[in-house]
């Protein structure tokens, strides 16, 4: 808890997500949001942006992309600074910058790698490019003193968190683990309301909160949302 870790978003572009796949009844304009980690053993970059390369995605979903090599210079970084890259999952609009970091160690959920080269599941050219790179993981692993990888099944079965723990506190990067922040609120008082023991409660949640309540996050952020949440999770019973 003693080392400094500083947390820099990133804004690489947006998608629009069409209304029969939100759930809503027009089209959802979704940002891309990567995260950039400074701590003492180095620069980390969770998720890189989007990809480029597969016509149908780009009708279905009509991104518009802000260049990673771009974004990193703002803040006087460039590709050949980042020491690791972890990936939440490899869906071309978390790993679309994973090329330009050729070299790089990518951490990954070995099951997520897996099914990313199985096929349609991504732009497969994103996943085995010249010079990837990966370390596949089994579930938690800690990168560095306070930098810990979590699984977050849901949104796909190897999706993964970054847990930050530092001396200004604990963040979650949660990737895509829940589209809104105000989804994951909405699970974590159900989850609140079970561990305080509220009677006849029938609210379920994801399983894996009860693991982050255990590492105290005091804030949670997101790939898809620029809201934050910030609260307190109760221990679980």
């Amino acid at each position: 808890m003693g080392q400094h870790t500083a947390i820099e978003r990133l804004d690489l572009g947006y998608f629009v997500r069409p209304a029969a796949e939100a759930g809503t009844e027009h089209p959802r304009v979704e940002p891309v949001l990567a995260y950039l980690v400074r701590h003492e053993a180095g620069l980390l970059l969770f998720d890189t942006g989007l990809g480029a390369g597969d016509p149908e995605a780009e009708a279905h979903y009509r991104p518009r992309r802000k260049d990673l090599v771009a974004a990193l210079a703002a803040r006087g970084v460039t590709p050949d600074d980042i020491d690791i890259v972890v990936n939440c999952h490899l869906h071309f609009d978390h790993c679309g910058g994973n090329p330009l970091l050729a070299g790089r160690p990518v951490l990954v959920q070995r099951g997520e790698l897996a099914t990313a080269r199985a096929g349609d599941y991504t732009i497969d050219a994103l996943v085995d490019f010249p010079g990837a790179r990966y370390e596949e993981l089994d579930g938690e692993a800690e990168v560095w003193p306070g930098v810990r990888v979590v699984p977050t099944p849901g949104h796909t079965a190897g999706h993964q968190s970054l847990v930050l723990s530092g001396s200004e506190g604990t963040t979650v990067l949660a990737g895509q683990a829940y589209d809104f922040a105000s989804e994951f609120a909405s699970d974590e008082m159900a989850r609140r309301a079970r561990a305080e023991g509220v009677e006849q409660f029938e609210g379920r949640y994801r399983p894996w909160l009860d693991r982050l309540a255990e590492l105290k996050p005091s804030r949670v952020l997101f790939a898809h949302d620029r809201s934050v949440w910030e609260g307190r999770m109760p221990a679980p019973r």
